[in-house]
């Protein structure tokens, strides 16, 4: 077991950790929380846990070894640092590059870059032919500074939100106005725990921008939606990025042709843009739980959306799914979304 850090993206105030915590649960991979601080995740876990989080995680930006948590005070991260031998993570004659990052407003007192020059010579003088080379280091250490603290360490892997600009619902050959943005349907997919190789199932496939995401990391994917032009869309998408999946499916939510799924994944339709064939929401949403209760195995998980307003965590429960979590996501001012978690029990 290894002490590691993770920074997380600010984009949204739980669903980074959240989705964390479910990558590590998909992997198999036991954990303990060492402390929670703004943006920065520090936990006791298998250090493999970082390939799994840096093939996976949407809201995660980089995975580090930690040497040491201290108060935001230079003279106490320079004492710190000189308890620990930061040299032994270097190879004979290896380069580096120390790099602090505040997050937000936390700790401008202390002068960043200042910290970075004093640790550089500090861990120089810890490592035998060490070099320091700013621009294409061997190995960084990073520190970050937040909620009053600097956490410190070799950087692991960095998690570049690039792949994901480059998926977004305008760069795909079929759009449409209601389709998810990647790093969210990414985060929703690891909410719902699947392992790679397991089938993940969206009834309301739409645009395919979960089923995507779900293939991205090596999981089998079947897509259903109600309308044609939908599942032929979804095809175009799947097949611009190489996915074969195992099924699209037009059929309707409440009773597709589906016998049995790992894990469902779902964005159902609601809003201006969205087709509901005179349904209201709650009823798509009551029906399609009620069928693919059937589908899940024991402990599996569903992951929806839907409107705050709509009482998605009232409606699972009342369907004998036990609630896992839910996650409020601000859209705009008629819409904040509540991403639910259930477990079949």
């Amino acid at each position: 077991m290894a002490r590691l850090f993770f920074l997380l993206s600010g984009e949204h105030e739980t669903l980074p950790t959240a989705e964390l915590k479910a990558i590590f649960e998909a992997e198999g991979y036991t954990y303990t929380v060492l402390g929670a601080l703004d943006q920065v995740l520090r936990v006791e876990a298998d250090a493999k846990c970082v390939e799994a989080v840096k093939r996976r995680a949407a809201l995660t930006r980089l995975c580090a070894l930690e040497l040491f948590t201290c108060e935001a005070d230079s003279i106490e991260a320079i004492k710190a640092l000189r308890s620990v031998n930061a040299g032994l993570l270097l190879e004979k004659g290896e380069s580096f590059a120390v790099r602090i990052k505040h997050v937000k407003n936390h700790a401008r007192h202390v002068d960043g870059l200042a910290l970075e020059r004093k640790f550089g010579e500090i861990i120089l003088g810890m490592a035998e032919k060490a070099k320091v080379n700013l621009q294409e280091p061997q190995k960084t250490f990073m520190g970050i500074l937040t909620d009053g603290k600097l956490v410190f360490g070799l950087k692991l892997a960095d998690v570049p939100p690039k792949p994901f600009m480059e998926r977004r619902p305008k760069n795909k050959p079929f759009f449409h106005p209601s389709a998810m943005p990647p790093k969210l349907a990414r985060c929703m997919v690891n909410l719902a725990r699947p392992k790679a190789g397991e089938l993940v199932f969206d009834p309301f496939c739409g645009t395919g921008s979960m089923l995507i995401e779900a293939a991205l990391i090596g999981c089998r994917v079947l897509g259903a939606d109600i309308q044609r032009r939908m599942v032929k869309g979804s095809r175009t998408n799947l097949a611009y990025f190489g996915i074969t999946p195992e099924g699209l499916i037009v059929a309707d939510a409440k009773n597709p042709p589906v016998k049995a799924v790992d894990c469902v994944v779902a964005d159902p339709p609601y809003g201006k843009s969205a087709t509901t064939l005179k349904r209201t929401t709650k009823q798509i949403i009551e029906e399609c739980l009620n069928a693919v209760h059937d589908m899940l195995g024991e402990d599996r998980h569903v992951c929806m959306a839907a409107p705050k307003t709509v009482g998605i965590t009232q409606i699972g429960k009342a369907l004998g799914y036990k609630h896992v979590e839910s996650h409020m996501v601000y859209i705009h001012r008629s819409l904040t979304r509540e991403i639910a978690v259930f477990k079949k029990t």
